[in-house]
Formats: structure tokens, sequence, C-alpha cells
């Protein structure tokens, strides 16, 4: 049995499906630690999965509050404040995590794409490690936009000078955080690593976005996986509640961090009031109670914290969505038509491929709520849409999940060596 690391940032999404590729280890017969500080152990949900807090004095319980509430509104200069975080938190690993592999006798480690500190103690300590991208897949490749652009794909001269200049935008705003990474590659004496984007597996790396979603791609490494969404098996049931059949059924959520957004809430309901539809909101925990009776009282509109969300967006006609790589996967996986508002981060790079590939539309967070309500109404008369959503389906059923995800992980990590995939990407 070997014992290994996981490395994430300390955000719900990511550790959710980190959680369930390291279920599937287990049942390998692998024991797994998270590694982060004291906060994020009450996100891991398994009692089967082990916790090692970092960070006592620099990240005591209670910092995480901080970061949270900057990611639930990263513009201006919170932006500037996350990044700030990101950059503290690589620092963190990359000064507490060695020794601690070392106590607990680690024997390779897996590192999401988002948080270079693993990669690059792994490298120091000589461990195996694989990248695993839960979120859209930071690898770069020229000809295509950032994972967090939200630039349609073309392949004009145009669009090619858009995406170099973003690309340099973007390595301007993360200059603190890439300025961590190159410091402690020097440190550690590791040549040529200083971005992000540097850090990825040499043996394995891991998607949950599959090609049929993402951009036509050509560059990609043979070592690159895609395993579609990490995530648990579970039965539907019945529809969750006894909604009218001849009317629309609309699912909306923002995610865990964008869910206290009561004005974009409210928008919606006026929206599907215009489509003459019925909602379901699931807010997270975003709301306050007060908050969620006030949306609750419009005939139609049903609110919750949190829900069964494969089930919810199954009894759905269609899928509102801030752009979360979870909640856009699990409503191609059940065939629900898409309308996404991208907020922040790789959100306006998912709506793209959402609308490139012809499974839902993008809604505009500026748009009035009538315009939102026609866009509802054109979406059910596409039927093309239809088709789009079960070629992809298909292609998710055919990945493989945490299954194949944690069948990779443990051959390349045991192996040392690089695990081709097959086929070719693009």
């Amino acid at each position: 049995m070997s014992h290994y690391a996981v490395i994430a940032p300390p955000f719900f999404s990511h550790i959710h499906a980190l959680e369930q590729l390291s279920l599937a280890l287990i049942e390998q017969g692998h024991r797994i630690t998270f590694f982060q500080q004291a906060d994020v152990r009450s996100l891991i949900r398994s009692p089967a999965i082990h916790f090692y807090p970092l960070g006592a004095q620099t990240h005591p319980p209670g910092t995480l509050r901080h970061t949270l509430s900057l990611a639930a509104k990263p513009f201006g200069p919170s932006m500037f404040g996350l990044i700030g975080d990101m950059a503290k938190s690589t620092e963190l690993f990359c000064r507490e995590l060695p020794a601690a592999c070392r106590a607990l006798s680690i024997d390779g480690l897996i590192v999401d794409q988002m948080e270079p500190g693993g990669a690059l103690v792994a490298k120091k300590l000589d461990l195996p490690y694989i990248s695993v991208a839960c979120a859209l897949p930071l690898n770069r490749e020229a000809g295509l936009p950032l994972a967090v652009m939200p630039f349609a794909y073309q392949q004009t001269a145009q669009a090619y000078k858009r995406y170099e200049t973003s690309e340099r935008i973007y390595d301007w705003m993360m200059r603190k955080h890439d300025d961590v990474v190159a410091h402690y590659a020097q440190a550690f004496g590791l040549s040529g690593i200083t971005q992000l984007h540097h850090c990825f597996s040499p043996l394995a790396q891991l998607s949950q976005l599959i090609p049929e979603l993402d951009f036509p791609r050509h560059q990609l490494p043979k070592h690159f996986h895609c395993v579609g969404p990490l995530r648990a098996k579970t039965s539907l049931t019945v529809p969750l509640s006894a909604a009218d059949p001849q009317r629309c059924q609309v699912y909306a959520s923002l995610g865990t961090l964008q869910g206290h957004r009561y004005s974009v809430f409210k928008k919606l309901i006026a929206a599907c009031q215009h489509a003459q539809a019925d909602l379901l909101i699931a807010h997270c925990g975003g709301l306050t109670a007060g908050q969620s009776a006030a949306l609750a009282k419009t005939a139609g509109v049903e609110v919750v914290d949190f829900i069964d969300q494969p089930q919810a967006i199954a009894a759905a006609d269609i899928t509102i969505t801030h752009g979360g790589m979870n909640t856009v996967l699990d409503s191609i996986q059940h065939l629900t038509p898409l309308l996404v508002m991208p907020l922040a981060f790789d959100q306006p790079g998912v709506a793209a491929r959402v609308v490139h590939h012809g499974v839902g539309q993008k809604l505009s967070r500026f748009a009035s709520s009538k315009s939102w309500g026609s866009q509802l109404s054109h979406l059910r008369q596409q039927p093309e849409i239809a088709a789009n959503l079960l070629r992809l389906q298909q292609s998710i059923d055919q990945a493989g999940g945490s299954v194949q995800a944690a069948l990779l992980a443990s051959k390349a990590l045991r192996g040392g060596q690089p695990v081709v995939a097959r086929g070719e990407h693009g």
C-alpha cells in the first residue's frame, strides 16, 4: 500500500473532485492524506481520507474566510488580493510540505494544476507526482486563448493577436504568484521553472474536461488524459418536486463562491416569469434565511441551500450556471441544455466552449431580465442542442471518470514513468 499526498487550492469544487479520485485510490488499497491549512479539514467529507494541517503560524483557523471573501468578489483590488493569497499558499507548501512529507513517509503526490507548490516540493524531494485539472486545463498552446479568457475559437491573425495580448496582461497580473514559483524553484535547484504552467507532471496529467468540450488542441503532452468528471456513482430517483410538466423547469446554481448574489437570483426569477418557467435555486449557503424566503414568495420558485445537484439537473429542462466545470459536466451527463453566466476565473472560457459546441448559450450578467427570459424561451426551441448534448454525454461515459483516473494515477505514481494516452489529442 502506498501513501499519497493530495495538494489542492482551498476551494470546495477542487477538494470535492480530488476527494472522489482519492476514494477510488483508497479502494485500490492506497492511503491518502490531504495537506492544507487547518480550515480545509471541514471541506473533506469522507472519514477514509486523512488530513494534515499546515501553516499553524501563517494560516491559523479562520484564515480561509478572508480568501473565500476575495474569491467571491474577484474584481478590481480583490483580484490582486486573491493573487496575493495564492502566492502565500504556494509559499506555505514550499516552506512546510517537505518536512511533512518526510514525517508521513509520502510515496507520491497528487497535485491540482492550480497549486504549483505541490509540484515544486515533489521535484525537490524526487517524488513522483501527477497533475489534475479540476477546472479548465491550464496547459498553454499557441493559437488558443488562455483558460480564463472569454474569447471564441478563431484561427485568424486578429484572433492570434488578441490571444497573445491577453496572455501578456494575465502574466503581468499574476507576477506576484510567479515570483514565488521562480524563487522556490531556484532555491530547490530546479531549472526552467518560472511560472505555474511550468509545474505540470512529466508522468501523467489528468483532466475532467473531455476533448469534445474543448477547443481543438494539437500540443497536449502524450501523457495528458481526459478522464471526465471525478464523481461518485449515483442512482437518480424521481423528480424532486411535483412540478407542472407543462411548464419549463429551470435549475439555477452559481456555485459555492457566488451563491450570495441575491440581485442575480432576483433577476433570474423575473426572467423565468417572462418565459413562463418554474425555477429551483440552490444558493449553496450564500443567502440569508430572509433573502431565501423573499425569493421563494414568487409562485413557481423554490429556494434551497444545498441539494443533490445531479438529481436536480436531471429533473430540469435547463440549467443556469456561472460556468463551473462540475455543473456544466453534470448538465451534459443528464442532457440538460445550459445557460452560462460567467462571473470569474475560468468561467468565461467554459462559457465560450459551451457555445462553441452548441450545448447552450451565454448569458450576459449585464443584460435585462427580459433578455434573459427571451434566451430561456429560445433555448428550448433549438433541437440541435439535444443531439450535441447526446454526443458529449457519450464521450463522458467513455472517459472513465474516477475509476480510470485512479488507475492512471496509480500506474504513474508506482511506476515512475510517463503513462501515455491512447490516440492523439486535437
